[in-house]
């Protein structure tokens, strides 16, 4: 019962959170929130249709990229330029679905890696659009954008409309269909479902939603790095999804929490963060293999062994 309230909870939190006016935390949240919108578009295609991908940073970057040269180059409105960086991502995912889904398993997770890599070389070697190496700096925000404050709470809109819309379609018949792929695809198959078709539209969804969290890191860090398109950030979001748990919506968003917490707090520790981190999540994935987003239920269990 008390589990229905904890988004509410929480969405008070965030929204209370400027008040006691440390620009750190407001920063943190922010960039959780990112990644957790990241994950969660991930999430279609590894927890609902069982795509495995490694290559999902590409339509991070490209959102990213495309929307900040809409907004600084281009001059494009902020409103105009978030849908449009939804849009490119969504355009090159309807690309690379196409050639990536004629294969299954392995292969498909390889030649999604093979365009990520793609992208990242484009974003290096186009100095005269990305900035390379030196990255794509000094985006101009909206005047209004300007106060940190205003750009927290334009971001928290930002993200609590896209999980919203993606919690309804995931909910949704289509998101039914995806499940149905995953679980049973031989009855899929037998019913006459166009698997491939909705495999395709699953992909240019997460596309589209990670071309917007690109976005709203853009916006975020008022920069784009080459860094967003490199495997490693594949491999990152990733481990969110399978950490949280990929069975449950909001499996992801407890992976990004823990995650980047981890990242954060053990970086300020120690030099040695990456080995520490390793070990928790090795321990955490042998621990709980189903995500910490099962805990709960693991625990109740116990319990009912017991008594």
């Amino acid at each position: 019962m008390i589990m229905r309230y904890v988004p509410l909870i929480v969405l008070l939190i965030l929204l209370l959170l400027p008040l006691g006016g440390v620009r750190y935390w407001m920063d943190f949240v922010t960039e959780v929130m990112i990644y957790s919108l990241f994950a969660l578009s991930l999430n279609v295609l590894v927890g609902y249709t069982n795509d495995l991908s490694f290559g999902h940073a590409a339509f991070f970057a490209v959102g990213g990229y495309g929307g900040a040269i809409l907004l600084n180059d281009m001059h494009w409105p902020i409103f105009a330029a978030l849908p449009a960086s939804m849009a490119l991502a969504g355009g090159f995912a309807l690309l690379v679905g196409a050639v990536c889904l004629r294969l299954s398993d392995i292969y498909f997770a390889i030649l999604t890696l093979a365009f990520s890599m793609l992208v990242w070389s484009l974003a290096v070697k186009w100095v005269w659009l990305t900035g390379g190496d030196d990255g794509y700096v000094g985006i101009v925000l909206p005047r209004w954008l300007q106060n940190p404050q205003a750009l927290y709470y334009f971001l928290l809109l930002t993200f609590v409309a896209a999980v919203t819309l993606l919690w309804r379609v995931m909910h949704s018949p289509f998101g039914q269909s995806l499940q149905a792929i995953r679980d049973n695809p031989l009855r899929v198959r037998f019913l006459a479902i166009p698997r491939t078709a909705l495999r395709l539209a699953a992909f240019v969804l997460a596309g589209s939603f990670a071309g917007l969290a690109g976005m709203m890191l853009a916006l975020q860090q008022r920069a784009m790095f080459t860094e967003s398109a490199f495997w490693t950030q594949s491999g990152q979001v990733l481990i969110m999804v399978l950490l949280g748990g990929r069975s449950r919506f909001w499996g992801p968003v407890f992976g990004a929490c823990v995650l980047y917490g981890l990242e954060v707090t053990l970086g300020q520790w120690t030099g040695y963060w990456q080995v520490v981190l390793g070990g928790i999540l090795l321990l955490l994935v042998l621990v709980v293999p189903e995500g910490l987003i099962g805990v709960p239920q693991r625990i109740k269990a116990l319990g009912q062994r017991h008594a």
